[in-house]
């Protein structure tokens, strides 16, 4: 700790007296909360980490072993360790992947920014050389990895596997990680080839059945059931779909009125008026060669009354209702169509084309398919199944990571080894930069490349081997030149990891580097908190 300086008393105006304590203190205190943060999710972390079990205010029970879902649940107050929870969440918006890995690689660094303090080191000197290491990292990794084509489909789908095995549903990654790989290749725009939006790619969960049944849909699909009002059809070929944001039903005053009607031959002229009404809607709509409607939800009147079914299925037409607003974008660029908002607008060319529109059913419900659309947009949708909630939703996220991990070898098309190698290669290039370096930054880049140690050392406490014995021999296979030797944790022993197919995207391990390292410098550089009332 720095001595807290104390001058030679002068004149009584003049004498000044430097207080540090507090500094160091909420400096401390910062750190330590940030490291029990990083703790808690340290067990969740590799293929053979444990799952945490989330259970809400509101009685929701969730079981995962993502980070970024595990911090986000956690109620944080402590303000530095909430800038973990950022953390882990800034990492799943770059990668996707390697939420626990950069919170565990910031709690490492952490703890050896903690020693160098303890030192009198000064803390911005310990934030300016963990960030020249940082870049000197991302250089290291960048040269230890390997060009990958989109073409060759074996590696895609071999890193996505290995985000999947450190999941719940990692049984299922031999079905997950081809379904994630196809359907993100799918989406690529070949205008834009290393740009991809993850909104295209529609993820539909449907409770029943399990994790095996999920399945790729070229096409739509709807977790709802076609109105049976009326007995309309739920099966329509050669179909051509209209997707309209206007309501079938009489129209309502703009204002809160009310209508007072005192006669029987005024009501039957106003039912009169309302049904002819409705009828000529239909009536346009049935020129137009329409057969199925989807309607969006609305909120401010019924989009669709009893009678309006009742013609619309005497008309032979289709009807989906309450499609969601958020979905309308996705089902237009899918159906390569145009959502109608007025009723004087509807025209054959905005319609969109379609081999089969049916109702399935599908467990306890019944859903509705769209398949063989003629001009499809880039999307895709993707029917997630399981036995049960819990899985249901663990099964929609670790396939959220797949997709993201193949998102990244789109955007940087590198791959790199996994298992801890990487990690154990940069803390030994480091080390060995480190003696180059003069005075105190050789000190802090050697602290760097110790706390890069901590994701081997985690990996084979989580697989429960002995970590130190693992790690030693790792280091020395890594002096001996074997760049890729990792831990295997299937064996549980050290193996060249690549040959084991054990791969991720560079993007995840540089953006988890640098991610951490930025985050690290923030909690060094605050020496107080005021709390504003």
């Amino acid at each position: 700790m720095a001595a807290t300086a104390v001058q030679a008393p002068r004149s009584g105006k003049t004498e000044s007296y430097v207080d540090n304590k507090r500094k160091d203190d909420i400096r401390m205190a910062n750190i330590k909360a940030a490291r029990s943060v990083a703790d808690a999710v340290r067990t969740s972390l590799g293929p053979k980490g444990m799952d945490k079990m989330i259970s809400t205010a509101s009685g929701e029970v969730i079981i995962t072993n993502d980070g970024a879902t595990i911090l986000n649940k956690m109620e944080v107050l402590q303000p530095a360790a909430k800038m973990l929870v950022e953390l882990s969440k800034s990492q799943d918006v770059v990668a996707g992947d390697g939420t626990t890995t950069v919170v565990v690689i910031a709690g490492a660094l952490l703890k050896q920014c903690q020693t160098l303090l303890h030192s009198g080191i000064h803390p911005t000197v310990v934030s300016d050389s963990i960030y020249k290491a940082s870049l000197k990292a991302v250089e290291v990794l960048t040269a230890m990895a390997v060009p990958v084509e989109l073409s060759d489909r074996d590696s895609l789908v071999k890193s996505a596997s290995t985000s999947l095995n450190s999941k719940v549903v990692s049984q299922y990654s031999s079905l997950l990680a081809p379904l994630a790989v196809d359907s993100v290749l799918s989406v690529v725009d070949p205008t834009k080839p290393d740009l991809v939006d993850l909104r295209d790619v529609k993820i539909v969960k449907k409770l029943g059945g399990t994790v095996d049944d999920t399945e790729l849909v070229k096409g739509l699909v709807f977790d709802k059931k076609v109105s049976h009002a009326a007995g309309g059809p739920t099966r329509v070929e050669n179909a051509k779909i209209a997707v309209i944001q206007f309501q079938i039903s009489p129209p309502k005053t703009d204002i809160e009125q009310s209508i007072v009607v005192s006669d029987y031959t005024q009501m039957d002229r106003i039912l009169k008026e309302e049904r002819n009404y409705i009828l000529s809607m239909i009536k346009k709509i049935k020129s137009t060669g329409c057969n199925v409607l989807l309607i969006q939800k609305s909120i401010l009147r019924d989009a669709v009354t009893d009678l309006s079914l009742h013609y619309l299925a005497k008309a032979k037409i289709l009807v989906i209702k309450d499609v969601e607003r958020d979905d309308i974008e996705f089902i237009t660029k899918t159906l390569n169509c145009l959502p109608i908002a007025n009723i004087e607008h509807f025209r054959a060319e905005k319609l969109g084309y379609a081999d089969v529109v049916e109702e399935v059913s599908l467990g306890d419900g019944k859903i509705v398919k769209i398949t063989g659309i003629k001009d499809m947009g880039r999307t895709t949708t993707v029917l997630v199944r399981g036995s049960n909630q819990l899985v249901l939703d663990e099964a929609e996220r670790s396939l959220h990571d797949a997709l993201c991990v193949v998102r990244c070898l789109v955007n940087k098309r590198f791959l790199i080894a996994g298992g801890g190698a990487p990690e154990i290669e940069l803390s030994r290039q480091l080390g060995a930069w480190s003696k180059v370096l003069q005075g105190m930054e050789g000190f802090c880049v050697k602290s760097f490349a110790e706390a890069l140690e901590v994701v081997p050392y985690t990996l084979a406490e989580n697989a429960g081997l002995n970590p130190i014995t693992i790690v030693t021999e790792l280091r020395n296979r890594h002096a001996q030149g074997e760049i890729n030797a990792g831990i295997n944790v299937r064996k549980g022993q050290i193996t060249n990891i690549l040959e084991e197919n054990v791969v991720q995207p560079l993007l995840v391990s540089t953006s988890a580097i640098t991610l951490a390292t930025e985050c690290v410098r923030m909690i060094l550089k605050i020496d107080d908190i005021v709390t504003v009332r």
